[in-house]
């Protein structure tokens, strides 16, 4: 057993080794988690495995590509006749845009035709995905829907829904001069530091993040009547982020209420979901009447 002080020493020696043993794992959680945030906060997946025209839906549209930071960002035009306008669709982090014909067809049938386009590095978008590169491709698609398709600024509705939300948020800032006609946050964060402080609260990862959609900052400076959807449900993206967002965002602002979960709050939600984007978009983008 030996003496009480040699005792204390053996005891002295296993917890320096323990503390070596934890300081080391958490530096090592440190280095996989900024090795691995790209791929965990664009984890990408998917093809292009229907499009519009497939049977299901059956709709006329156009497929263009821009140039991009050197790179190429592919998208769908999908009008409607007697549009009211157009809403600039920015999807979430997973899949690509062939994912979201379901939810396309929920703004197709408010009368808005639908320009939806896929980040880099998703569906037949080259290059590599990031928030430099996301804004990038949001803009293009701006500035090719304003400039080539001739739609007027205050006929466009940006939307958002998850990670798309940081990337509308920061494209309404980037053209606040030109404002549209509104901008539509569905599921979406306060910030992807925020997010990253809930998930990982023993993490410095405000040091070490480079991706970091900080909505928060922007919402305030963005002049244009902004409508957040959450559910209390979600179990990805908190609820009090959209309230957050809310309390920051300025006036006219409102929030909807919807169920269910992350992915699927906005089908589930039905006409909840529906009737108050209607109810939002009425005043803001008037309804066209038959060739008028």
């Amino acid at each position: 057993m030996g003496t009480p002080r040699q005792r204390r020493f053996r005891w002295s020696r296993l917890l320096l080794k323990l503390a070596v043993v934890a300081l080391l794992g958490y530096a090592g959680l440190i280095i996989m988690l900024y090795a691995l945030q790209t791929a965990m906060i664009f984890p990408r997946g998917g093809s292009i495995w229907r499009t519009p025209a497939d049977p299901a839906f059956r709709w006329s549209f156009e497929d263009f590509t821009l140039d991009v930071q050197g790179e190429r960002t592919c998208g769908w035009y999908v009008p409607v006749e007697n549009a009211r306008g157009t809403l600039l669709f920015c999807h979430a982090n997973a899949g690509t845009m062939a994912d979201r014909l379901e939810s396309m067809a929920v703004f197709r049938d408010l009368g808005f035709n639908v320009f939806i386009f896929d980040y880099g590095g998703y569906g037949n978008s080259s290059g590599s995905p990031s928030e430099k590169r996301c804004i990038a491709d949001a803009l293009a698609a701006w500035q090719y829907l304003t400039s080539v398709k001739g739609e007027k600024t205050d006929r466009i509705v940006i939307f958002g829904r998850s990670l798309g939300g940081g990337v509308a948020t920061q494209l309404a800032w980037e053209v606040r001069s030109t404002p549209p006609a509104a901008l539509i946050l569905e599921s979406t964060f306060v910030s992807v530091v925020k997010m990253g402080q809930e998930i990982f609260p023993f993490v410095p990862v405000r040091w070490f993040i480079r991706d970091r959609f900080d909505s928060a900052a922007r919402i305030g400076e963005v002049n244009t009547p902004v409508l957040i959807i959450h559910s209390p449900d979600d179990e990805i993206i908190p609820y009090h982020h959209g309230k957050r967002l809310f309390e920051l965002a300025r006036e006219p602002k409102t929030f909807l209420d919807i169920r269910g979960d992350h992915n699927a709050g906005w089908y589930d939600s039905g006409m909840v979901y529906t009737e108050g984007i209607t109810r939002f978009l009425d005043s803001l983008v008037p309804s066209v009447e038959p060739n008028q």
